[in-house]
Order: structure tokens, then C-alpha cells, then sequence
């Protein structure tokens, strides 16, 4: 890279908290910060500070209405319900707009960076929250970080923004804000909505002349199927639509230890695409990616590791799986959660997969994922479904 990369970092990031018994964790994040800085990844990157976003910053995706919902929640933390805040999913709690509003300012400022050049790549770890709509919190988010920071690059000038999603769940909060809008390729690969919230992405959700794009796989997947079907699908798209810039969502909630989800991946296939998607930024948008957090609740054996593995991949020093974890790491995990923390940054898996070049079999339940999704989109991009 050219220009160096930069995480977004503020210790206020982790006031996002939806209380003790939540599964979306703060010290998710705290332990991977500290991962990351302990193998020297930290010291790769320009770790740049963030305001919160403004009032009119997230008015360009969301209402004001709901914003202004938001923070009288926040200075009550009474719920709600109309703006989907006292749910189990979004506890309302004081300061929710404040802890909001900074995580979409980190994404925000991620996006900035690489706009304006002053980094190569950049990367918000707090950000990620993909569900969130125009007028309502969802599962587990309040301000869309990833749609705002798609907004504002589309009011600079960008031309195309391609959006990937790799959480478990589907995108579709991003998906939802963007759905009309032929500019935003939004990319989602999930679990089928026939067995996971939110219920949404299934494949006939197309949008604007195929810029929705959903691949929902079926449970059980693991690493070689989940790369199958990214590689059938997301490669092709980008070279088609050649972004000018990639915005990427990487919820670890597809591992197999996740206890919300079913895929079944490994660390090792999460690293494996984090590293294909830093090809593609390269190959398709010049290089210019932002990429976000989101997903993941096993707390101490995965989040901490992949989203280490993330940040060294968006600074061009990839770590190597057999490295192992610090001593003062260690310490830190049994410190803060009581349980035991991984000794090593892999879980002693070599992904590999076969591309779709070789045929598909139309009794496979993941080629037929695939191929629902290539014989939906495909065409309207002006590309052949079949392999």
C-alpha cells in the first residue's frame, strides 16, 4: 500500500452495552484490542481517534424522529418499543445514543481516511451493526455504521460502493437502506433465512438491477463450502461492477464455537476470506477498503483471534496461524471472563475448496445455494449463471 493503514480506536468504544446477560459482549472487543497489540499488529497501523457522529451525519440513513427516540432513551434509558429499544435483542440503557453515535463515528472516520487518502485502508472492529433500519433498532443495533458510511462516500462523489457481508445473519439493514439504489452492490453471504434471524436474504432479494445479492447456505456448511460459494459468487460480481471503493462487514459469528449461529467455519476459513476480500479490494477498487466488526459471540476463543487476524490483513502484515498468544494476553482473558484463553492464532485447519469451474452438483445443498444465487443476479449483470 501506498499509504498506511489506520484502525479506529477510542477506549469509549466499548461503552456500547447492552448489560451483563447480553450476548454481544463489550469485552469482545477490549480482548481483541489488546490481542492485537500484545503481537505487535498495532504497531503496523496509524490507530487514529474518532468523533461521534453528528445529528446530520446519521440523518442520511436514518429518520430524525428515530434519532431524536434514541436520545431520549439515552437520557432516561426508559424503552422504547416504538423505536425497537427495551427488547431482549436491544435493552434500552442511559447513554445509548452516546455509545451509538461513536461507533458510527468511527466507521465514518474510517471511511474519511480512505476517501481522502490519508490511509490505504482503514478499519472500525466496534462497528459492524448491519441490522439496524432507517426508523428502528434491530438485533442488537441501533445506528447503521456501515450504510453511513456508505452514505457519506456516495455524497463525495463516489460513483459505485460495493458492500460484503460476511456475518452469519444476513445484512439486511444495509441491504434495506440501499435496496433501490443501482450505485450500492450489497453482497451478503449467511445462513439461510429458513433457520436464522433476521429471516431475510433469500436469493430472489435482487434489488436495483441485481445490486442485492444473497447467498443463503445451508447450516452445517464449514469452511470448504462457505469458500465455495464466496468464491462462485463474490469474485465475479466485484469484477463486474468495479467499485470505487469496498466497504466489508466481518461478524466471526459463523464459527463453528458461535452460539447463536450454525455454519460451522473455522478461524482458518475466516482468515482465509478475510485475505481473499483484501485481494479483491485491491483487484476491483483500487485498493481502497474499509471493513468493520459486527458479529460473533464466543467471546474469548474466536472474536479476539479472527479480528486480530482482520486488522493485521487490512495492514498488509498477515499473522502466522501457528503464532501464539501472549502470556499477559492470558492473563488479561482469565482476568476479565474467568475462562481459559487460546494458546495459539489458528484452530489447525488448511482450508481449501474446489471452484465451481469443474461443474456443480445439483444435489448438493451448497451448489444449489450457489447456483440460486448466480441464476438470480447473474444475468442482470450481464453475466453467465452456469459454470
Amino acid at each position: 500500500m501506498s499509504q498506511p493503514a489506520r484502525v479506529i480506536w477510542d477506549d469509549a468504544l466499548i461503552s456500547y452495552d447492552f448489560g451483563p446477560d447480553h450476548p454481544l459482549a463489550p469485552v469482545r472487543v477490549e480482548l481483541t484490542m489488546a490481542l492485537a497489540r500484545e503481537l505487535g499488529v498495532l504497531d503496523k497501523v496509524e490507530v487514529a481517534p474518532c468523533a461521534p457522529a453528528t445529528d446530520d451525519e446519521l440523518a442520511m440513513v436514518h429518520d430524525p424522529g428515530y434519532i431524536e427516540a434514541v436520545k431520549r432513551v439515552s437520557a432516561t434509558g426508559r424503552p422504547d418499543l416504538s423505536a425497537g429499544l427495551g427488547t431482549s435483542d436491544n435493552p434500552a440503557f442511559a447513554g445509548v445514543h452516546e455509545a451509538s453515535a461513536l461507533i458510527a463515528g468511527a466507521s465514518l472516520a474510517a471511511a474519511r481516511a480512505v476517501w481522502e487518502g490519508t490511509a490505504g485502508h482503514a478499519v472500525n472492529v466496534a462497528g459492524g451493526l448491519h441490522h439496524a433500519m432507517a426508523a428502528t433498532a434491530s438485533g442488537f443495533c441501533v445506528y447503521n455504521d456501515p450504510a453511513l458510511a456508505i452514505a457519506w462516500l456516495l455524497r463525495q462523489g463516489a460513483g459505485r460502493v460495493a458492500y460484503v457481508d460476511v456475518d452469519v445473519h444476513h445484512g439486511d439493514g444495509v441491504q434495506a437502506l440501499f435496496y433501490d439504489d443501482p450505485r450500492v452492490l450489497t453482497i451478503s453471504l449467511h445462513e439461510s433465512p429458513r433457520t436464522l434471524f433476521p429471516g431475510t436474504g433469500f436469493p430472489g432479494e435482487t434489488g436495483a438491477d441485481g445490486t442485492a445479492v444473497n447467498v443463503a447456505l445451508p447450516a452445517g456448511c464449514g469452511d470448504t463450502g462457505w469458500l465455495r460459494a464466496f468464491d462462485s459468487v463474490v469474485p465475479p460480481l466485484l469484477r463486474e461492477f468495479r467499485p470505487d471503493i469496498l466497504v466489508t462487514q466481518h461478524g466471526c459469528d459463523s464459527h463453528a464455537l458461535d452460539p447463536l449461529a450454525h455454519l460451522m467455519l473455522s478461524v482458518d476459513g475466516q482468515r482465509t476470506a478475510y485475505a481473499y476480500l483484501h485481494r479483491l479490494a485491491h483487484e476491483t477498487a483500487g485498493g481502497r477498503w474499509i471493513a468493520t466488526g459486527g458479529g460473533g459471540y464466543e467471546l474469548v476463543q474466536v472474536v479476539p483471534r479472527i479480528w486480530t487476524h482482520l486488522i493485521a490483513e487490512v495492514a498488509g502484515h498477515p499473522i502466522d496461524p501457528a503464532t501464539p498468544t501472549s502470556e499477559a494476553w492470558r492473563r488479561l482473558v482469565r482476568e476479565r471472563t474467568g475462562e481459559l484463553p487460546p494458546l495459539t492464532m489458528t484452530d489447525g485447519r488448511t482450508p481449501e475448496f474446489q471452484d465451481l469451474s469443474g461443474g456443480y452438483d445439483p444435489a448438493d445443498p451448497i451448489d444449489r445455494a450457489i447456483m440460486a444465487t448466480r441464476n438470480a443476479v447473474f444475468p442482470l449483470h450481464g453475466l453467465d449463471p452456469m459454470p
